[in-house]
């Protein structure tokens, strides 16, 4: 058996009692995540779950016009697929990848045949549902009342949290689309941002430098999801 499969980075199967997770073990499957990789369309079937570890995955609502917003991101707290096990079978929002990293995939049906047994996977999956749910919902109301300084102050934080580093690779114009805004905004805070010492921003390559002035800067919007994630999964970002 692999490193990998013995010691899950993913903090879902990390929390999963010796018995539950070894009947997972024959069916995880490794997988490398690149940039832009699309894991679902809106519509499609579902067939496989991943559990992320080092990637990160944004779920994002297309409108007709094309435009484009961030309503989720799911990191190593979580699972990408959740229709899978809530009985939905298919999504209506896409699910991309935004930073490019590896993931254990499961066939859905694995998933939910473990889902229905009611054992601690099941739990654990409900309570992620909760988290995300809050998640989404802050962020709606994040981007309709708070300004565009503290939207991405808490955008980034949330992003630090789901891959566990600080340090990953982002382009101006993929966080302009995830938060609804012109390139431009974004290129402005960026700056402002690396001039007060809070990030370092070259080449796509983003490093928070200062976490707790970030933190500052961002709206009580992280707090509440990060604090909600801590109460109901037990778990902190991973560093």
């Amino acid at each position: 058996m692999s490193e990998a499969l013995r010691v899950p980075v993913n903090q879902l199967l990390a929390a999963l009692p010796d018995s539950e997770y070894q009947r997972l073990v024959p069916h995880l499957e490794p997988v490398s995540l690149f940039l832009g990789q699309a894991l679902y369309e809106p519509g499609e079937p579902i067939r496989e779950v991943y559990f992320p570890a080092r990637a990160m995955i944004s779920l994002v609502s297309a409108l007709a016009d094309n435009s484009t917003t961030e309503i989720g991101l799911v990191g190593n707290e979580g699972i990408v697929g959740l229709p899978a096990f809530l009985g939905g079978d298919f999504t209506v929002n896409r699910a991309i990848v935004q930073i490019a990293g590896n993931a254990m995939k499961l066939d859905a049906s694995v998933l939910k045949r473990e889902f229905d047994r009611g054992g601690e996977l099941q739990k654990r999956l409900l309570l992620y549902t909760q988290v995300l749910l809050t998640q989404i919902s802050q962020i709606s109301a994040c981007k309709s009342r708070h300004r565009l300084e503290q939207q991405l102050a808490r955008w980034l934080l949330l992003v630090r949290d789901c891959v566990g580093q600080d340090e990953f690779r982002l382009t101006q114009q993929f966080i302009a689309e995830m938060l609804g805004v012109r390139r431009a905004s974004v290129t402005q805070l960026a700056g402002t941002f690396q001039r007060a010492g809070l990030i370092r921003y070259s080449r796509g390559q983003i490093a928070i430098l200062n976490q707790s002035e970030l933190e500052a800067t961002a709206c009580e919007c992280y707090r509440l999801v990060r604090s909600e994630s801590i109460r109901l999964l037990g778990t902190r970002p991973s560093s």
